[in-house]
């Protein structure tokens, strides 16, 4: 593996991490609102705590920005000096190894070291939970396979 192809890697792993963490961010805390950041600490039933979730959802928010915006960087410095074509299938698993790296650090961390928060909140820990780092694994393991060099470089 040459060194543009481990920058391109870092770049989707990077920007991956941050959109994965959007997904979840959007999807589970504001369209389905399932669960907070802290729900599973602070649980939302009253004013003073849904603003209170508001806020750590805004931090996270915050963080997967950030890490977005970094890869997004990283991709343009490639860009930028890059001697070849890059691999679209190699950005493509770059990007759901960082997904797959986000749910289950994630995943793992907060839903059963810490007990923030679980998929779904009132439920507690659930198959959605699991299902949550299997997808993970999946994302990790597809990502890694699309990763690797191909015979034909």
């Amino acid at each position: 593996m040459n060194n543009e192809q481990r920058h391109l890697i870092t770049a989707g792993t990077v920007l991956g991490i941050g959109l994965g963490g959007f997904v979840d961010g959007i999807l589970f805390h504001q369209i389905l609102q399932v669960h907070g950041m802290i729900s599973g600490r602070v649980p939302k039933d009253s004013i003073v705590n849904l603003e209170i979730n508001m806020f750590w959802d805004g931090l996270f928010h915050t963080l997967t920005w950030l890490m977005t915006a970094l890869g997004v960087w990283l991709l343009f410095r490639l860009a930028q000096r890059r001697q070849g074509r890059l691999s679209g299938r190699m950005f493509g698993g770059a990007l759901a190894v960082g997904w797959g790296l986000f749910q289950v650090v994630e995943g793992f961390l907060d839903h059963h070291v810490l007990n923030m928060h679980h998929v779904v909140e009132r439920l507690g820990v659930s198959i959605y939970d699991g299902a949550f780092l299997a997808f993970g694994v999946i994302l990790l393991v597809g990502g890694a396979l699309a990763i690797r060099p191909t015979a034909r470089g």
